[in-house]
C-alpha cells in the first residue's frame, strides 16, 4: 500500500497523496511550524507578507472572518491580535487544527474552529465579512481550487471582501526562476503551482462572484512583494444596493 493512503482519514485524496509528509505527518507538522523554516520556504519574507496581509484585514467592529485552512507560523495568532473580532478557522486535518488550537487557547472564545473542507464548506450563504486565503490556492489542483472559489464566493456577504496571498504570475526574469534546479524541485514539491501561477485568479473569482449573484466592486487591489515573486491581492465586492 502506498504511504499516503495511510493519512486519507476524510481529507481529499490530492491533499494526502502530494502532501501527507507537509500536513498530515505529525513530524512533518512539528518539522514545518517552526518559524524559521517557514522563513526559509518563503526566501525570508514570512514577516512582510504577514504584515501586508494584517494591513488588510477588516476592522468594522462585529465583523465576522473567516481564515480558509489553518497556516503554520503565526499567522492564526497574530490575525486574533490584530482585530477585536471572532474569527472562524477551518481545515480539513485535525492534526493542523489541534495544532492551531493550542496557538489560540488565551483567545479561544473568538476563534472557533471547524474541520471542513474548502470545497464543500458547512457555514450558510453570506456568513462572512471577510474571507482570508494564505498561501492555500496553489496547493490545490485546478477543480478543486474551481470549488473553493465557488464556496468563496458562497459564504462572503456583499460589500465584503477576500484577501488572498499567495505567489504571483511566473516571471522569467526573477533570479529564482533561472535557476533550473529551483524550477524543478518547485514542480516537484508545488505539482500544482505552475498551473496556479497561469490562472487569472480575478476572471475566477468573479466568474464564481456572478454565478452566486454578487459581483466585484472594481478591480481587485494587488501589492506585489519579492520583486514580484508573491502577491497580496484583495477583491471588494459590491454591496447589497448594487448587487447584480
Amino acid at each position: 500500500m502506498r504511504i499516503y493512503k495511510k493519512f486519507l482519514d476524510g481529507v481529499p485524496e490530492y491533499l494526502a497523496r502530494y502532501y501527507w509528509w507537509a500536513y498530515l505527518w505529525r513530524w512533518g507538522i512539528w518539522f514545518f511550524d517552526h518559524q524559521a523554516v517557514i522563513n526559509v520556504i518563503l526566501f525570508g519574507q514570512y514577516d512582510r507578507l504577514l504584515k501586508k496581509t494584517l494591513a488588510q484585514i477588516e476592522g468594522k467592529h462585529g465583523a465576522k472572518i473567516l481564515q480558509l485552512t489553518c497556516v503554520y507560523g503565526k499567522m492564526t495568532p497574530a490575525l486574533l491580535s490584530s482585530t477585536g473580532n471572532e474569527v472562524h478557522l477551518c481545515d480539513a486535518a485535525a492534526g493542523q487544527l489541534q495544532l492551531t488550537r493550542r496557538k489560540t487557547r488565551h483567545v479561544g472564545n473568538r476563534c472557533h474552529l471547524a474541520r471542513m473542507n474548502a470545497e464543500c464548506l458547512g457555514y450558510c450563504n453570506e456568513a462572512f465579512d471577510q474571507v482570508i486565503v494564505f498561501f492555500l490556492l496553489h496547493e490545490m489542483p485546478v477543480v478543486a481550487r474551481q470549488n473553493t472559489y465557488a464556496e468563496i464566493a458562497r459564504v462572503l456577504r456583499p460589500g465584503g471582501s477576500l484577501l488572498v496571498t499567495e505567489y504571483a504570475p511566473v516571471s522569467r526574469w526573477h533570479w529564482l526562476f533561472r535557476i533550473l534546479p529551483f524550477r524543478f524541485l518547485t514542480g516537484h514539491f508545488e505539482p500544482f503551482l505552475p498551473a496556479f501561477r497561469q490562472e487569472d485568479v480575478a476572471e475566477k473569482i468573479g466568474d464564481a462572484l456572478k454565478h452566486n449573484g454578487k459581483a466585484l466592486n472594481g478591480e481587485p487591489l494587488v501589492e506585489y512583494c519579492f520583486a514580484g515573486f508573491y502577491r497580496i491581492m484583495r477583491f471588494n465586492l459590491m454591496p447589497e444596493i448594487n448587487r447584480v
